[in-house]
């Protein structure tokens, strides 16, 4: 049966490594506070001027030359994020003129935290009908957008010179967002993928949405709905900042992770103890301790780096798989399952043989 493969995997971060601690210089938090309400001990955060598709180009760099492939073989791009280099276009032709490929086709998909395998089952149709032969699949973000802070409080948590504290009013304003702006990192991956005949590949996935709660997690300006799309209100009041309902988000994702993840190894045959590593998106260390006791695996089966990176969305599971490749974490004849929920809402799992 034809299946489509992962070939070679790569990821960068951003160029600032910020801990816990650092955050406490622009807004009132602790790194106790942070460690216990998401498990995160730091993230990175790109220097001004880098953007999603520079990180989405370096990580793709990366996984062409793990997979030892040329640039010029590729033939089909699709780029997930949240945090597009503009409104439009999106970030794959960016990519694409980047890496000085031909001119091939570029797909952009945003359903966010989710965006890695609902790019998946797409790269994986385009690859199995025979529309793409070698595809590069893309997860990447720049959230330290959205982050509140002016040049002189970034350039204070890089310990770089002109770095200034906030005052009174912009520290108040701050903390306002610190339950959202201290779980985003910045950061891109990707994977290269070819379908063949033969052992493992991907076998399978379930998909769904439910836009019906969508203003649970989700950015009121910047859109369409409104009239202009943008404004200096919007700025403002902050409305170009996500809005989260964290008890509401938190709720869905530990029923519905676990639902999914069972509805995919019910489909294809296998039980949840057959999966020898799952990687879920690392949005809350929480989360993925409570999805892990309700499919009551053991810590050997579930890889957590969010510690690192914080949650860089699109990103979060192709570098934890780039992780586990390299440590040796899986091997030849391993069942995989990756699982993601993310705004709009999108939740999805997928299940790959090495």
């Amino acid at each position: 049966m034809l299946r489509t493969h992962i070939l070679g995997t790569g990821f960068v971060v951003g160029e600032h490594l910020v801990k816990n601690d650092s955050l406490a210089k622009v807004m009132d938090t602790t790194n106790d506070w942070i460690k216990e309400r998401s498990g995160i001990e730091q993230r990175y955060y790109v220097e001004k001027g880098t953007a999603t598709s520079d990180l989405g180009a370096q990580a793709a760099r990366k996984a062409l030359a793990d997979a030892k492939v040329a640039p010029g073989e590729v033939d089909y791009i699709v780029f997930a994020t949240m945090t597009p280099d503009y409104y439009f276009p999106g970030c794959g032709s960016l990519v694409q003129a980047k890496l000085g490929l031909p001119m091939v086709p570029a797909l952009d998909i945003r359903q966010q935290c989710s965006g890695f395998v609902y790019g998946l089952q797409v790269s994986d149709a385009l690859l199995r009908s025979g529309q793409a032969k070698t595809l590069l699949l893309v997860g990447a973000e720049v959230h330290s957008g959205f982050m509140p802070w002016d040049d002189a409080q970034f350039d204070l948590l890089f310990d770089k010179p002109g770095g200034k504290a906030p005052t009174a009013a912009q520290r108040e304003w701050n903390t306002r967002f610190r339950d959202r702006t201290v779980l985003f990192g910045d950061a891109g991956a990707a994977v290269v993928l070819r379908a063949s005949e033969g052992e493992g590949g991907v076998l399978g996935f379930k998909l769904h949405a439910d836009g019906a709660p969508f203003d649970q997690l989700y950015v009121p300006s910047c859109g369409f709905a409104n009239r202009p799309y943008t404004s200096d209100v919007d700025f403002k009041e902050g409305r170009h900042i996500p809005v989260m309902n964290g008890k509401g988000v938190f709720k869905m994702a530990v029923l519905r992770l676990p639902e999914v993840i069972r509805e995919v190894c019910a489909e294809h045959h296998v039980t949840v103890q057959d999966i020898d590593m799952l990687i879920l998106h690392q949005a809350n260390l929480r989360i993925s301790e409570l999805v892990q006791r309700s499919l009551e695996l053991p810590d050997a089966k579930v890889y957590n780096n969010i510690q690192k990176y914080g949650n860089t969305t699109a990103a979060t599971i192709p570098i934890a798989y780039d992780e586990c490749r390299r440590a040796g974490r899986v091997k030849k004849g391993d069942l995989v399952c990756f699982a993601s929920m993310g705004a709009g809402f999108h939740w999805a799992a997928a299940l790959m043989r090495e």
